[in-house]
């Protein structure tokens, strides 16, 4: 979440030391400790899951790790709480009871290892991120004090259909676990992530992805997240990031500084009529990686198009009312195909116990295909690279239009053949990705493995 401190030595030998362990991790030999972005349970816990444990060697073959359980023979009854609270579902459609669910999140989930910013995920984000084509509301699991029906715990599940590798499966995103501070004590975290798997089990449903940044057992990718700063005197006051020291800050900002207006001709923002030409250029694109996420046409409109805003209200600098999804397409001038998109989320952050700032505005990398990575040679002659450089230069630019001071990136898909060029920095924050009951050797993320570059291993975006 953090900007590196490019003047500290103390924080890049961390990042040194935590890159040595990246591929011990993945074979199993060891964890990263520490508090990080999320955190998704105990080692205790996970060791009677069906995940891959510490210690084993990477798989021969990919598959289940038990088989999927007939419906009936799936728990019926709801796990057993600590005394004085009770389960409950939590109805996304309710104004009222999703505000709760933004509030436990707004107060009590993640924070930064210093505690000076922590994510606001906002009711429109919720709704965008929890509300896909064919969701279950009974994947949305909270716990209240029975008394006074106080919120108190929450974890989500979305439906959606992963590849890994030549295998193809529906499976359940799980995201946003969150217990109040003062009830950390209570284990309710392992209690929660037996229940929304009990849900998952009962649609017939038996694996899922999920991200912590913590290490588990056993992650099947370590990616590391990136930063490009925007509005550079905001972020240093804020201490997100820092001047280095060979540096001024007027000369930071100006070595940063990026164009007034896109380049790419024909770039425009995504409409409903593209959308099934985006999802087939999509589809193709993600087949390019190790694990990638399958969208029909219907999710696809939703991906890209529900978090749009409040339609009806002018655009102002490139940011209507209520929007958490900029989605911006390339059409050929002369053809009218469309050959490229890209896509990012608003997630900010509050800025905990700043006299001058409260929100951290942040933009986070999400979908993006082109066509160019299916010419000839595009891959080997730097033709892609080049063209992503601008394809992605350019929504750092709308993004800077839409008053965002950070925009963050991960090293997955294709980002690392841009993040150097586009002047990202390496922040100190690692994202794990693992699969539940399922086996598959390590997958490239912030290192290559074998021959597979850098990143190339996950085509999933976890929000």
């Amino acid at each position: 979440m953090r900007y590196p401190n490019q003047s500290s030595t103390m924080s890049q030998s961390r990042m040194a030391l935590e890159q040595l362990k990246i591929m011990d991790v993945l074979k199993g030999k060891t964890g990263i400790g520490g508090r990080g972005k999320k955190t998704m349970g105990e080692h205790k816990f996970w060791e009677t899951q069906p995940v891959p444990q510490l210690g084993e060697a990477p798989p021969t073959e990919d598959g289940f790790i038990e088989p999927t359980k007939a419906i009936e023979d799936v728990r019926q009854e709801p796990y057993p709480l600590p005394k004085d609270f009770e389960w409950c579902i939590l109805d996304i459609n309710d104004p009222k009871q999703i505000k709760e669910v933004y509030d436990l999140l707004s107060l009590n989930y993640v924070e930064d290892d210093e505690a000076a910013f922590r994510f606001q995920y906002s009711a429109e984000f919720l709704e965008w991120a929890l509300k896909p084509p064919g969701y279950y509301k009974e994947w949305h699991v909270g716990v209240r004090v029975s008394t006074n029906k106080k919120l108190v715990a929450f974890i989500s599940g979305v439906p959606v259909t992963l590849r890994v590798r030549g295998n193809v499966f529906r499976a359940s995103e799980i995201n946003f676990l969150c217990v109040h501070k003062k009830l950390r004590s209570k284990r309710l975290a392992p209690v929660l992530i037996k229940e929304v798997t009990r849900q998952v089990h009962l649609q017939g449903i038996a694996q899922a992805i999920y991200t912590a940044g913590v290490v588990l057992p056993t992650p099947v990718s370590t990616c590391r997240y990136y930063h490009r700063t925007l509005n550079i005197p905001k972020l240093v006051d804020i201490k997100f990031t820092y001047v280095p020291r060979n540096m001024t800050l007027a000369r930071m900002i100006r070595v940063h500084t990026l164009d007034t207006t896109p380049h790419l001709p024909g770039l425009r923002e995504m409409e409903p009529r593209d959308i099934p030409e985006v999802a087939a250029l999509f589809a193709r694109y993600m087949e390019r990686f190790g694990m990638s996420q399958m969208m029909s046409v219907e999710e696809t409109h939703h991906t890209f198009l529900s978090g749009r805003g409040d339609l009806s209200q002018p655009s102002e600098a490139h940011r209507r009312p209520k929007q958490v999804l900029w989605a911006y397409v390339v059409e050929d001038p002369k053809t009218h195909r469309i050959t490229d998109f890209f896509s990012f989320y608003s997630l900010p952050s509050t800025v905990i116990n700043h006299p001058k700032h409260d929100i951290l505005q942040a933009a986070y990398l999400f979908y993006y295909s082109s066509e160019t990575a299916f010419e000839p040679g595009a891959d080997e002659s730097g033709k892609l690279k080049q063209h992503l450089v601008q394809l992605i230069g350019d929504a750092l630019i709308i993004a800077k239009q839409a008053k965002f001071d950070v925009f963050n990136a991960v090293t997955l898909m294709d980002n690392m053949s841009f993040l150097d060029d586009l002047k990202f920095g390496a922040g100190d924050g690692l994202l794990n990705f693992y699969l539940y009951n399922w086996r598959t050797a390590p997958l490239a993320g912030v290192q290559a493995i074998g021959e597979v570059e850098a990143g190339r291993g996950i085509g999933v975006v976890m929000t």
